[in-house]
């Protein structure tokens, strides 16, 4: 399957890629995950892309976009993906389809992770990370620590992250609402979208969205 996840901040992609993709057998590919490896590989995008985060630019459409088509390009993508954060906009969006008609392939679905606006502040602001190792990570109702601001893993000082504030998940989400968003409705045109509420157990969302996809396969 060929399938582009989205979905506010907060609305847990990441890990439901993760899951899905194990699920389907299918390569799990994230933005944050193609920066990185170009970055550290120092491909030409990666070293345009690196120049631009440097200065404190947005990294323009093009580079990504770059980076995606050469990740799909991999022979373990030929059968099948799960785009995670790509694309984030119409543009992109266009360009994803233009790569896909030129290799007479299309996406046969579109997963939309529905979180309303208030659960993904909670979600977000209420998170507490370990100094230590962000891998640990804390809720101040979710996922208390047994100490409260100690990390139970390493005996590290929890904290919430600068863009973890309240006022910068608000921010992130305008720019979601204004800039990624109204993908869904460009999908729409095509039939391809699936929404899903991600709310409840990451294993019941899991399995909402394998069902979903069941569904709008078989159809």
């Amino acid at each position: 399957m060929r399938i582009v996840l989205v979905g506010p901040p907060g609305a847990g992609k990441g890990t439901q890629a993760a899951y899905l993709a194990k699920n389907l057998s299918i390569p799990h590919i994230s933005t944050g995950d193609l920066f990185r490896a170009n970055i550290s590989q120092g491909t030409d995008l990666g070293k345009q892309a690196k120049a631009y985060m440097d200065a404190g630019d947005l990294v323009p459409d093009e580079v990504t976009i770059g980076m995606a088509e050469d990740r799909l390009d991999q022979p373990d993508a030929v059968g099948g993906f799960l785009l995670d954060g790509f694309p984030r906009n119409d543009f992109q969006a266009q360009a994803l389809d233009a790569y896909l008609a030129a290799h007479g392939i299309a996406l046969d679905g579109v997963l939309d992770l529905e979180v309303p606006e208030g659960e993904v502040v909670k979600r977000i602001a209420g998170r507490r990370v370990c100094r230590n190792d962000s891998a640990h990570v804390f809720h101040v109702e979710n996922k208390q620590p047994k100490v409260p601001g100690v990390c139970d893993v390493c005996g590290g000082e929890l904290y919430q992250r600068s863009d973890d504030a309240e006022d910068k998940v608000r921010n992130r989400l305008d720019v979601y609402h204004r800039e990624t968003e109204p993908i869904i409705d460009y999908y729409k045109q095509q039939n391809l979208v699936v929404t899903i509420s991600a709310l409840g157990t990451v294993a019941e969302v899991t399995e909402r969205a394998m069902e979903a996809l069941r569904r709008d396969d078989a159809a």
